[in-house]
């Protein structure tokens, strides 16, 4: 098992962090890593729940603030391991996981292990299976078996975010809208119904929508509604019956998930939609006293999140959350994905800053 060395530079440990595969459902190497690592530090009472690692302080301070990043990464594709580049005379490292959301990770580990007297109470939470669908995802998991330790007044993501404060998030819908037909050999198609003509439509529908753009208590949440994936036929010679396209529905956090159903069935009414996997989204929670007090601290701009994160689990347990880490979203499960080592040097200066109240 690779040992993790908690007294490296934050930089240092994502390097060490990133060169560790763990694609969603390979996490258990870096999970005992990080168990190993944490076990050893006396001001931490430490759960380990499958490849999920609760550590926290309990100092007995009239708040708690929760700070959570997840230890998977989407499949590698020639980006590991990590390497030193520069560009424009910055320095950054490259590889899968830098940006989503390993830097994060690396520096929470950082913190968790210096920051023994911390001004709040906190729990750090480093979990498995947030790259994959919502029902695998190690804090759902975490809720369930040890809901308790969910409590909190505040939670921080450790999301990609430029070093910025995004806050809450899109929900995000899937659905797969499909087509029948009647088979026939193409040499007849006119006997047969070609399934994947009739999907025309769905397409020229997705083409034409344009995705609205929702103000939620001040941040604008861009939504989306695109194909992300298409499958029909039968055989080269064979005029299909089935055709299936798999649409994803980002939907602004003021949205229920009833709503974006409802939505989503009727942009593609007329056809057979089934709805595979939906999470709601979360609504920005910057007016919570500890939120506004870190926003001041670490000298941020709030932005909205439009991407899917785990502050939505928070949201829904009544924690505002906001996401707030190193790296650029627009990199993230990108193969170039690379983080600048003056943006992981910040986001722990800040975190730093305000949980120690120096």
């Amino acid at each position: 098992m690779p040992e993790l060395d908690l007294t490296v530079s934050s930089a240092d440990l994502t390097r060490v962090i990133c060169d560790i595969p763990s694609v969603s459902d390979d996490e258990t190497t870096l999970a005992d890593a990080i168990h190993a690592a944490v076990s050893l530090l006396p001001h931490l009472d430490v759960v380990r729940d499958g490849d999920t690692i609760v550590a926290r302080t309990n100092l007995g301070r009239a708040q708690r603030v929760v700070i959570a990043g997840h230890i998977d990464t989407v499949p590698i594709n020639d980006n590991l391991p990590t390497r030193d580049v520069v560009e424009n005379g910055e320095d950054l490292i490259w590889g899968r996981g830098t940006v989503d959301m390993k830097a994060g990770v690396a520096v929470q580990l950082k913190l968790a292990a210096e920051l023994a007297d911390p001004r709040v109470d906190i729990t750090w939470m480093w979990y498995d299976h947030e790259e994959v669908s919502s029902d695998e995802n190690g804090l759902g998991r975490l809720a369930e078996n040890h809901p308790d330790l969910f409590a909190g007044d505040f939670a921080i993501l450790g999301e990609p975010s430029n070093g910025q404060v995004e806050g809450g998030c899109n929900g995000t819908l899937r659905a797969v809208v499909r087509t029948h037909g009647r088979r026939s050999h193409s040499a007849r198609a006119w006997i047969g119904d070609n399934a994947i003509h009739r999907a025309a439509p769905i397409l020229q529908r997705l083409a034409d929508h344009i995705p609205p753009e929702v103000e939620v208590e001040g941040l604008v949440y861009r939504e989306g509604l695109n194909a992300v994936r298409i499958s029909g036929g039968v055989a080269g010679n064979v005029i299909p019956d089935l055709c299936e396209v798999e649409v994803n529905y980002r939907f602004a956090p003021s949205r229920s998930t009833d709503d974006a159903v409802a939505i989503v069935r009727e942009v593609f009414a007329g056809f057979e939609v089934e709805i595979v996997d939906i999470a709601g989204g979360a609504r920005p929670g910057l007016d919570a006293p500890l939120a506004r007090e870190f926003v001041a601290a670490v000298g941020a701009e709030p932005r909205p999140k439009y991407g899917w994160t785990d502050v939505a689990r928070f949201s829904a347990l009544g924690v505002p959350a906001v996401n707030y880490g190193p790296g650029d979203p627009l990199l993230a499960h990108h193969d170039e994905e690379r983080v600048p080592v003056a943006q992981i040097d910040a986001v722990e200066k800040g975190l730093r800053a305000w949980l120690s109240g120096s």
